[in-house]
């Protein structure tokens, strides 16, 4: 496996491990929610939708953590893309549409990361596509 795809592997598990924090605060105390994202309209912020951003992040956790368990699935690799693809929407959306986020460190981190993790996604493609013949070389 290539070093690029390792590093990903591991880029994957850490964002990942990240996700069950937040999921773990939406759970405990939809204050966080507030405060740290959703600042722009925070009367807006309740328990049920703290929750369900909750489970939102918990489900693109596990997907991201079994693509960096299954590297090569290309079905979930794709999937995996489209999580980071859905979270950079969702922020931007709220921040520059519904304005219910406003530039803060809350927003702009995750920000970050979802655009960190499609580029290295979109560059891991490449080392995907050409690592399944190598390995046919090998075995020959």
């Amino acid at each position: 496996m290539s070093r690029f795809l390792n590093v990903l592997r591991s880029w994957l598990v850490m964002v990942s491990i990240i996700a069950i924090g937040n999921t773990l605060q939406s759970f405990r105390d939809h204050t966080f929610l507030y405060e740290k994202l959703y600042t722009g309209k925070p009367d807006l912020v309740n328990g049920l939708q703290a929750r369900t951003f909750g489970i939102w992040t918990l489900l693109s956790s596990v997907i991201r953590c079994l693509c960096a368990i299954d590297i090569h699935n290309k079905t979930l690799y794709h999937i995996t893309l489209w999580t980071f693809l859905l979270a950079l929407g969702h922020f931007l959306s709220e921040l520059f549409v519904f304005g219910t986020a406003a530039p803060t460190i809350g927003v702009l981190a995750p920000l970050m990361v979802a655009s960190f993790s499609i580029l290295g996604m979109l560059v891991g493609l490449r080392y995907l596509e050409v690592e399944p013949v190598s390995r046919q070389k090998k075995r020959n």
